[in-house]
């Protein structure tokens, strides 16, 4: 058997061990979503959303890309934003990445002449690190320094959420959702929160968005 026919083997099994447990499952899960998160993770195979939080089909809406940012000009990530906050109306925005993260490391060496796209992508995270250098350069271990850089990036990314004219217009609207930064430990699993941000954050006046008065 080839791997991808393992997967569909997984497939089946899987879903005969759901309906084993509740026969109307899958009927009800077509019905419709109504997750309370979206997830803004990275695209690494180790960190799955919903698995390492052990949730079930339907809680969670996903987002996933390299180094999980939050990007202006990325309108992937800004279409799954606005459909989760103004249609499925989320209640909690997490952004999670994780340590020993290889978009962090790649950010963090010289440019490949190989991976010219990528270079691209990943320098919003050089920005990040340029902006903290000195805090990054304190550290003599090149782990800590990635990971030091791994959290500073997830903080950049709240931030830049919170920038964004989708939620800006929620928090005025509906005083929410609420913003989180969160980082998972590959080598223990578990998940520690980094920064928390609601509808009562200030937020710098040169990004916030004026509103049109009628």
């Amino acid at each position: 058997m080839q791997s991808f026919e393992k997967l569909l083997e997984r497939n089946k099994q899987w879903s005969a061990h759901k309906k084993s447990q509740d026969p109307q499952f899958f009927q009800d899960l077509s019905k419709g979503q109504k997750p309370e998160f979206l997830w803004i993770g990275c695209s690494d195979s180790r960190v799955p959303g919903e698995i390492i939080v052990n949730a079930e089909p339907g809680e969670i809406f996903i987002h996933r890309n390299i180094a999980n940012q939050v990007i202006p000009t990325d309108f992937n990530c800004l279409s799954v934003l606005q459909y989760a906050v103004n249609v499925l109306q989320v209640k909690h925005i997490i952004v999670c990445g994780h340590y020993n993260c290889g978009g962090v490391v790649a950010a963090l060496n010289k440019q490949r002449s190989d991976l010219v796209i990528t270079n691209k992508w990943l320098m919003h995270i050089k920005n990040t690190y340029r902006l903290h250098q000195e805090e990054i350069d304190a550290y003599d271990d090149e782990a800590l320094r990635v990971n030091r850089l791994v959290e500073l990036n997830i903080i950049e990314q709240v931030n830049a959420l919170a920038h964004t004219s989708i939620i800006q217009e929620s928090w005025y609207q509906h005083k929410m959702p609420t913003l989180h930064g969160w980082v998972y430990g590959l080598e223990d699993g578990l998940i520690d929160p980094l920064i928390t941000l609601s509808a009562s954050h200030e937020i710098n006046p040169i990004f916030q968005y004026e509103r049109i008065k009628g």
